[in-house]
This record gives C-alpha cells, sequence and structure tokens, in this order.
C-alpha cells in the first residue's frame, strides 16, 4: 500500500537494537565468520530441567484463553518471592499480575496512567533500556532522558531532573540493577526516590529484572523502601534461563495495579497456563539462580581479569550479566566494536542504549569455553 498510514511515534525512536544486532550477526554468519556473540543478552545456559517439565507436564489436552492477569499459583508464587528475597508481603490478588515479560509490561505501563493534561513526562535513565523511550511515545507522552555518569555511580537522582519537571512527570523509571551499565542502587538513594513520589505524586516504576543476578550483596527492591506510589518489575528471563518464555509479573502499590489491571484485560498479551505453570515452579524455586549466578561470576571474573591485563576498563559491571566497557584512546564506541567484529566479537555500542558514547556493552552470553575462546580473539585487537 503506498503511502501506508503510519504511527509518528514509530519514527520519533531508533530501530530496535535486537533487530539491528541481530541483522548483523546473520550477515556475518553467512559469510562464514565465526561469531563470539556479546551483543545481545540473551545467555546459552540451559532452561532447568524441572521448569521445562512443569511447562510439559501442564500442557492441556484443550487449549482455552488464559486469563489476562497470570493464574493464582502464579501470583502466589511471585508474592512468596517477594517475601523471601526481599522480606516485601503483597497480598497476591490485589497486588500482583502476570505479564508476558518484562519488555511487553514496560512498553504498556505509561499507557494505563496516560491522562492527565498536566503530566505528560516521562523521567528515565540515559543511558537506558531503549523501550522506556518507546513505551513512552507510544503512550502520547514526552520522554525526558536523564544523563548518568559513573562519577554520579549511574543513579538517576530526583535532584537532576528539577523541580518543575518533576510536577509534570507522571512516570519516574529506575533500573536498578541497571542496564546497560550494571550499577546496583543503595537503600539511601531509594529512600530519596520514593520521598519524590510522595511529594510530587508520580509513579516510580521499578525494573528489577536483574535483582538476583549479581556478585555482592544482594540489590534492594524499590518496594523494600515502599510500596505507595510504587510499580516493581520482575522477570524470568535472565534469572532462570527462561528469555522464550516470555514470562514476568508486576507488583506494589494496590491501586496502581488496579488501573494496570484494567488496562491489561483488553490487549491479549498474557502467557499460556502451560507457561505461567513453568513461572510459578521458577518462583518457587531460589537454587537455580544461585547457579547460574555463579556462572556468570565466573564469566565476569575472567573478564575483568582480561580488560586488567589488556589495558581496558569497566565501570559499575557490579551486577547484572553486562559489563560497560570504555573504549580505549580517542575512540568512538562505534569504531572499537568495529574492530573487534574484525575478530568475531560482536559488542553492543554504548549509543545503542542512549548516552552511552565511550563505551561498549558487553553481555556475558556465551559459554565459559566460548568466553576463552573470544579472549584469544579479543587479544589481537590493540587497545
Amino acid at each position: 500500500m503506498q503511502n501506508a498510514p503510519k504511527n509518528p511515534a514509530l519514527g520519533a525512536v531508533r530501530k530496535n537494537l535486537m533487530v539491528e544486532l541481530d541483522e548483523r550477526r546473520r550477515a556475518l554468519a553467512r559469510a562464514g565468520k565465526r561469531l563470539f556473540d556479546f551483543g545481545l543478552g540473551d545467555p546459552k545456559e540451559p532452561t532447568p530441567p524441572f521448569l521445562r517439565e512443569a511447562l510439559r507436564g501442564a500442557v492441556p489436552e484443550v487449549s482455552q484463553y488464559p486469563s489476562a492477569f497470570g493464574t493464582p499459583a502464579l501470583r502466589r508464587a511471585a508474592a512468596g518471592y517477594l517475601a523471601r528475597r526481599f522480606g516485601v508481603t503483597v497480598d497476591p490478588e490485589a497486588q500482583v499480575l502476570a505479564c508476558a515479560g518484562a519488555k511487553e509490561a514496560i512498553f504498556h505501563l505509561p499507557l494505563a496512567f496516560a491522562g492527565d493534561p498536566a503530566r505528560r513526562k516521562v523521567v528515565m535513565p540515559d543511558p537506558g533500556y531503549p523501550t522506556y523511550e518507546v513505551g513512552a511515545r507510544f503512550a502520547g507522552l514526552e520522554p525526558v532522558k536523564v544523563p548518568l555518569t559513573a562519577a554520579r555511580r549511574f543513579l538517576l537522582e530526583p535532584d537532576d531532573v528539577g523541580e518543575a519537571v518533576l510536577r509534570e512527570t507522571l512516570v519516574f523509571w529506575i533500573s536498578y540493577p541497571h542496564n546497560p551499565t550494571g550499577a546496583i542502587a543503595p537503600r539511601d538513594y531509594l529512600r530519596r526516590v520514593g520521598e519524590a513520589a510522595r511529594r510530587y505524586g508520580f509513579v516510580v516504576a521499578s525494573d528489577e529484572c536483574y535483582a538476583d543476578v549479581y556478585f555482592g550483596a544482594p540489590p534492594p527492591s524499590m518496594l523494600e523502601e515502599q510500596v505507595e506510589n510504587v510499580v516493581a518489575i520482575h522477570s524470568c528471563s535472565k534469572r532462570s534461563g527462561m528469555t522464550g518464555y516470555r514470562s514476568g509479573f508486576l507488583a506494589g502499590d494496590a491501586d496502581l495495579i488496579a488501573v494496570l489491571r484494567a488496562l491489561r484485560s483488553h490487549p491479549g498479551v498474557t502467557s499460556p497456563e502451560f507457561v505461567a505453570a513453568a513461572a510459578a515452579a521458577a518462583w518457587s524455586d531460589d537454587a537455580h539462580p544461585a547457579e547460574r549466578r555463579e556462572i556468570f561470576r565466573r564469566k565476569r571474573d575472567r573478564f575483568l581479569a582480561f580488560f586488567a591485563e589488556h589495558g581496558l576498563e569497566a565501570d559499575a559491571s557490579e551486577a547484572t550479566l553486562y559489563l560497560w566497557v570504555r573504549v580505549p584512546g580517542a575512540e568512538t564506541a562505534a569504531s572499537y566494536a568495529l574492530r573487534l567484529l574484525e575478530e568475531g566479537i560482536v559488542v553492543a555500542p554504548g549509543p545503542a542504549f542512549g548516552a552511552g558514547e565511550g563505551y561498549v556493552r558487553v553481555a556475558l552470553v556465551p559459554t565459559l569455553e566460548e568466553c576463552e575462546e573470544a579472549i584469544v580473539a579479543w587479544r589481537k585487537v590493540r587497545a
């Protein structure tokens, strides 16, 4: 169809990073290049067998529509996880909703709350997960991207935004542990964000998808500081090796969850109930994320040792499966990523996440053995 109608938001956002990186990877693979793909955050470690068995065992003879809000068993398991992991008590009926993965929930969240003409701003970290901006734009809202710096520990401080903007803010995104830098937020920071939310009346949307991928003290949840004005988002993807299952949950302020519940009855994006059965099993078990965490720790420690030897430096990188690596010398993120690509090493240039010039993101996706092989190839790239 010539001159096909198009939502203007499509022209305002950059091409999806996953699609862009996948296209580049496929082109190199077709050319026969041996690739070590550290670009996309999709780990190769197998999904634990008991989760696969839970899914298979829940496939029904008759397939019917799933609940838009998640099965009671899944919501109870999510509430149990929050109680064990963070000491937070929530009502699984009134304060928990299932979602088809964190990305879907992040995209739809601002749409549920849009409507007040005095509150049109969505504050988000820069660099940050691109879907924060995409969801804001498709909801007809104004993204406010706040630059983060290593000097400020990559924290998005309410004071950095300014009182005038905070008064017009509808949603304030925080993301700790932070993608792409791997930074962790301390409790006193979460307290400042919570106080600002109560003072100015905005929604704190806390992306906590990497809460169980850490290498020191367990990172806190925004819900530990307060539930009022807060929605936290969690995902089975990295914690449990279930990226392809597309399952997560939202939890927090009962009034906010009620609004999200009303929205989520319409788009039909809930995971199938056999996926919910696997997710319920995942949230009910703490042993398998600890095992996965140790694998990521070994990869991280190996690369940090190599970087120190090779003259490279990683900022933050305290949690998540990402290393936020400074590019050497006067190079740009793109030029250094291109030199690595010549040796078959795929990384994500920092600007793919916004204000990330001067960095590349290394996702600890390949196996330990492949990481060792990649380091051999990386040594050929002068720092």
